[in-house]
């Protein structure tokens, strides 16, 4: 049999992203949806025509956030067995979460996922975890952070290979980001093979529900092909910001301030000097000061282009003592000449 185009698309970004093809396993973050049940039917059919000779592990979340998610869960199972596949299911109460977190649903039940599938990866020895992030959801995500008023870097989309956690050697991969939500829709009635409904996807009190719904609609009347335009978009912002990756770095480790000469930070998080910050192209300095921020706080998450200004705003001036707030917690300290980042109970 020959391959279909869907499964012959996969396999050519597979190569490119450089994923192993034989002698590994890898996960496979299944939810039953069209996106995650077209990635799985794919690389079975890779399989089968001995393109990939590599182990399948499955990895589902049941969070709990509908009657029937029980009932997803073991939907996902039978489809993994039925293709051969190994499955691990994950159990999460995650409303409980997010109230006692604070979080929204959405925040939550990524945290919660990123959990089973680091637990999985780790479980089944596995260095790739694969999500079924498709072009529609980059050009939703592009949005999303433009109306946060993020920089270069947000706008710069979801990345196709990023570590699964911070430090982790396990890797994230989204090979998927070349195809559009109604092919991966088309390609599993191709495979005469259903595929769940998410009546949360439908709710447009979350805000990436009513971008779906609402503003790329409206956008397509302008540009029907603006799914792809913003999906471009996003690549050259990557290609653009990776030049400046290594130069930002650079100017980070020039700024930063020796621990004999402030006592007080941590070795792992020293503080920064202000001179040289101010010194600094405008952007080289935001990717460093972001970068460190990133390192403080674990992620970049939340952490937009307003909060990088306000932290700009403390290089300004002779006077120490003031503080920008950021969210999720934490703070940057201007202290005489210096920069310093500090958690909430310090």
């Amino acid at each position: 049999m020959r391959l279909t185009q869907f499964a012959r698309m996969l396999l050519v970004e597979w190569r490119k992203l450089k994923l192993p093809v034989s002698g590994e396993t890898v996960v496979v973050a299944v939810s039953g949806g069209a996106d995650s049940t077209a990635l799985l039917l794919a690389i079975a059919e890779l399989k089968s025509q001995y393109k990939l000779h590599v182990n399948v592990c499955v990895a589902h979340l049941d969070h709990r956030l509908r009657k029937s998610s029980a009932k997803d869960a073991k939907w996902v199972s039978e489809l993994a067995a039925e293709l051969g596949f190994r499955a691990v299911i994950g159990r999460s109460k995650v409303a409980e979460q997010a109230r006692t977190s604070g979080e929204n649903l959405e925040q939550a039940a990524r945290k919660a996922r990123d959990a089973v599938l680091e637990r999985t990866a780790k479980q089944v020895s596995a260095n790739y975890v694969l999500t079924a992030h498709t072009m529609d959801d980059q050009a939703e995500t592009v949005l999303l952070r433009l109306m946060r008023g993020s920089g270069g870097d947000g706008l710069g989309g979801m990345e196709a290979v990023r570590p699964l956690a911070k430090n982790s050697a396990v890797k994230l991969v989204r090979p998927m980001l070349w195809a559009r939500r109604l092919e991966t829709e088309d390609y599993c009635r191709l495979r005469k093979t259903e595929f769940l409904s998410d009546e949360m996807n439908d709710d447009q009190t979350f805000a990436r529900v009513r971008v779906r719904k609402q503003l790329l609609p409206l956008m397509q009347s302008f540009n029907n092909r603006v799914v792809e335009a913003l999906s471009r978009t996003a690549a050259q912002l990557r290609e653009d910001g990776a030049l400046l990756f290594d130069n930002s770095g650079a100017l980070l480790r020039q700024a930063v301030v020796s621990t004999q000469q402030n006592e007080t930070a941590a070795p792992a998080l020293p503080a920064l000097d202000v001179k040289v910050l101010a010194n600094a192209p405008p952007a080289l300095r935001r990717r460093a000061l972001r970068e460190w921020l990133s390192e403080a706080r674990g992620n970049a998450r939340r952490l937009e282009m307003v909060h990088l200004l306000a932290v700009e705003k403390l290089l300004e001036g002779n006077a120490g003592g003031r503080v920008v707030e950021l969210p999720q917690g934490g703070r940057v300290r201007r202290r005489r000449n210096r920069l310093e980042f500090e958690f909430e109970n310090d």
